[in-house]
């Protein structure tokens, strides 16, 4: 695989800025004050047209003044003076630029002409920038910080892309207090050059970065997201926010770094397809992405439960089979081991429940020793381990009946080595979750959070967090990805759509559609069109009663609305009265389809939809005439591999509807996913195709037939 070129921009040996000054409130200062006081070990230049020292360092009024071409420039300036030092930087041969200046396509029409000069520039001197209107980038390996807050201490295992500067800039201290570091972080901005994909390929790539959080407001080329995401996922965890689904979103998305928001239930399904853990919140976007960066690869979904409060366990519990893991009961022989140890009342089953016994060492190495060893659980989530921070809040208690003994007096008994308790999970290569309501003013959390052991400040938090590295083990032993096999155009369809075309035909009709349909194996029920009474009543009797009586013409695309549609029709004088009553409905004289009644009481639908930021897209889901009322549907970008629309099948929240179910034999999932596949690729070999819509599919004993289908032309 060809090594990503964000490489090189995240390793410059020489920096300039141009923007920076001696003031100490000026943006480009603070940016400049990052890059020197972090650690970078690098050429620093300063540009700047008056002064003439910056922060120590000789400024150059023009970057044409430079000693050398610096590896990395950047431009924190007024957008309206932007151009000009930037094509000078290209004249002398910088490759890299970071441009934390707003006021471009975010900004409205003006902004979207400027952006598309300093783009025409960049590409005449084959500049790769990042922005603007970014916070720049993080690289720990190098101690390089070209944000405005102060990034210090061991590098983390994390890597971050936003499309939010907030999220690199301001949450420094955020994330220092839950002991959460980074190792990488780009705060990608417009995205006029370089993309979240960009970075997204570089962070797959990158040896330091044990997993990917992504905070997103709109994918450009979801195309090559899915493409780049679906190789990094089965080795590194991914997890997105994705905020603008809502029209309130879309609009601030807009305004804020001039991304176009797209469908929520889109992403949702792109997400899954690529394998990549979806957060709600940024909370979790950090809380989860640590957790992934930090803990061995869990072996399985069982979970032990150790604490010092039947509360916080039951909680722990609950949260944990609700997001898919199970809780087993320890062994006799394990809970023979443990009973000695705990107080006699307590329960030690799974959860074990301390009930507040202050002997930490008990519960934080001696139990989960003994539940590690015991290769009953894959994982363990442990609350209630505390010292310095629950004493120092009962010492104004104390200090009434111990006068005279100061709070650091009172704590220095409570401070012991606690190597072996935090170094547990390491030795054994064992994932840990640590709930406490203690921040790092506890010695317990502090020493956790060093040691790369995730802490949440509640128990439904830890809990979700070992369920997502359950998650993700599902994630990693899915079926391989395989590219869509090869659907050829058949001659039927090719006719079918030639005829529609030279009718100036929005849409096929019904019997076209299912026609086209069946020339690429999609079962459909035995049909024949007609144009009279007689006819009606010749086809019914060759099909065999009972049959379905429809109107069919390309402009009548919700029949059943209309009073178009008459099911299970017994008798001659019926299919006589039905066919009179579908033309008095119409308005107009139609041709009349008579087909084979299919019966079944389970109705799916699928189709391909188009979306103008994702192109075409599969559905599957609960059909029929609860469609709206289940609104149980699920999506995928096409064309769909064998692998995709296998689990695209069982993906709704219904799925139970696949199993054999009162009396129902289990439905023919392999012939469902085929049809999935075959619908997602047509569009593909069939450019006219715009939409196809096959609702319902009803499941005829163990098979599905498409009983309606509606295609929309481009």
């Amino acid at each position: 695989m060809t090594r990503s070129f964000f490489h090189s921009l995240m390793n410059p040996e020489s920096i300039a800025i141009v923007g920076a000054s001696n003031n100490p409130i000026k943006m480009g200062t603070m940016h400049a004050l990052s890059i020197l006081k972090d650690g970078f070990a690098g050429k620093f230049f300063p540009v700047h047209p008056t002064e003439k020292i910056v922060l120590g360092h000789q400024a150059y009024a023009s970057p044409l003044d430079l000693p050398e071409a610096p590896d990395l420039a950047m431009f924190v300036l007024p957008a309206k003076f932007l151009l000009p030092v930037f094509e000078a930087f290209g004249k002398i041969g910088t490759k890299f630029a970071i441009i934390i200046t707003a006021g471009f396509k975010e900004a409205g029409s003006g902004g979207v002409k400027l952006e598309e000069q300093l783009k025409d520039i960049a590409k005449k001197y084959g500049i790769r920038f990042v922005g603007p209107n970014c916070m720049g980038i993080v690289n720990r390996d190098i101690s390089l910080n070209t944000s405005v807050s102060p990034i210090t201490g061991k590098a983390g295992k994390l890597g971050l892309i936003s499309q939010s500067g907030t999220y690199v800039a301001q949450t420094v201290e955020y994330l220092k207090k839950r002991g959460i570091r980074l190792s990488k972080a780009v705060s990608v901005g417009n995205e006029a050059d370089v993309n979240i994909v960009d970075v997204l390929e570089y962070l797959g790539e990158d040896e330091h970065t044990s997993a990917i959080s992504m905070y997103i407001e709109s994918i450009r080329d979801v195309k090559r997201f899915l493409s780049v995401a679906r190789r990094i996922t089965p080795h590194k965890p991914i997890v997105a926010q994705y905020v603008g689904g809502s029209e309130a979103g879309g609009r601030a998305g807009l305004s804020h770094t001039g991304a176009m928001a797209g469908k929520d239930y889109l992403y949702e399904g792109l997400f899954k397809q690529a394998g990549v853990i979806r957060a709600y919140s940024v909370e979790d976007l950090y809380g989860l992405g640590w957790a992934l960066a930090t803990q061995p690869k869990i072996k399985g979904n069982r979970i032990g439960i150790i604490t010092n409060s039947g509360g916080p366990g039951s909680a722990i519990a609950d949260t944990c089979e609700a997001n898919g893991c199970v809780m087993p009961p320890f062994s006799k022989n394990l809970q023979e081991k443990i009973k000695p140890i705990i107080p006699p009342h307590a329960p030690c089953g799974n959860p074990v429940d301390l009930t507040f016994a202050l002997d930490m060492k008990v519960m934080t190495e001696k139990i989960p020793d003994l539940v590690i060893k015991s290769g009953e659980v894959d994982g363990i989530v442990l609350h209630g381990a505390m010292s310095t921070g629950f004493l120092t809040a009962v010492y104004p208690h104390f200090s009434d009946i111990l006068p005279g003994m100061s709070l650091e007096e009172f704590l220095e008994d409570s401070i012991r080595d606690l190597t072996d308790s935090v170094q547990l999970p390491s030795k054994n290569n064992f994932p840990m979750i640590i709930s406490s309501f203690f921040d790092r003013s506890d010695q317990y959390t502090k020493e956790y959070e060093d040691n790369d052991i995730p802490v949440f400040d509640s128990p439904e938090k830890a809990a979700r967090a070992i369920a997502t590295l359950v998650r993700y083990k599902n994630i990693c032993e899915r079926k391989s990805y395989v590219s869509p096999a090869e659907l050829k155009p058949k001659d039927t369809a090719i006719q079918i759509l030639r005829a529609a075309r030279k009718n100036n035909q929005t849409a096929l009709d019904e019997y076209a559609a299912k026609q086209l349909l069946a020339s690429y194996g999609i079962p459909v029920p035995n049909e024949l069109l007609v144009n009279s009474v007689d006819k009606a009543v010749e086809a019914a009797n060759e099909i065999g009663f009972p049959v379905v009586v429809k109107a069919c013409d390309p402009s009548l695309m919700h029949k059943t609305e209309q009073g178009l549609v008459y099911l299970n029709v017994q008798a001659s004088d019926d299919i006589m009265k039905a066919y009179d009553a579908i033309q008095k409905s119409a308005g107009q004289t139609v041709p009349v389809l008579i087909g084979e009644m299919i019966k079944g009481q389970r109705e799916f639908l699928a189709g391909v939809t188009w979306d103008e930021q994702f192109g075409h897209c599969a559905a599957f889901g609960v059909g029929g005439i609860f469609t709206e009322a289940f609104n149980d549907i699920t999506y995928r970008v096409a064309p769909l591999g064998d692998t995709e629309s296998e689990a695209m099948v069982s993906d709704i929240k219904n799925n139970k509807l696949l199993l054999p179910y009162r009396g129902m034999p289990a439905v023919n999932t392999t012939a469902l996913s085929e049809i999935l596949s075959t619908l997602s690729k047509l569009p593909f070999i069939h450019d006219a195709i715009k939409e196809i819509d096959i609702n319902p599919i009803i499941i005829s004993g163990a098979d599905p037939v498409a009983v309606d289908a509606l295609i929309v032309l481009k």
